[in-house]
Formats: C-alpha cells, sequence, structure tokens
C-alpha cells in the first residue's frame, strides 16, 4: 500500500513537471526552458502576432 502511494505522489510530479510549457501560464522557467530548447534547434523564441504575452502557448520557435 505504501508502495503504491509513493508511485501515485511520484506520476502526479511528473505531470506536472512535463506540462511545463503545455499552454500554460508563459512564467520565468517556462520561458528559460522553452527559450533553451529552442535555441538548441537553432531557433529563436518568438511571440506569435497578436498573443497574449502571459500564455507560453502564444510562443512559437522560428528560424533565425
Amino acid at each position: 500500500m505504501r508502495a503504491a502511494a509513493i508511485l501515485a505522489a511520484c506520476l502526479a510530479l511528473a505531470a506536472c513537471a512535463s506540462s511545463a510549457y503545455e499552454g500554460g501560464v508563459a512564467n520565468y522557467d517556462a520561458l528559460r526552458q522553452a527559450t533553451s530548447d529552442c535555441a538548441a534547434k537553432g531557433g529563436e523564441l518568438r511571440l506569435s502576432t497578436g498573443g497574449d504575452p502571459q500564455m507560453i502557448s502564444n510562443f512559437s520557435c522560428q528560424k533565425k
């Protein structure tokens, strides 16, 4: 029973960490991670035209 509770807690925490920028708020950590991921692909993270800068889903990785 205890192992199941620990496993459930780990899965819940992993789900929170993996959805850092799946349409969520564009906080410092989400923007930093998205910028880093985009730079690794040779791009630049930019806000979409007319997009709300508070939502991470409104940012896209574009070629430099």
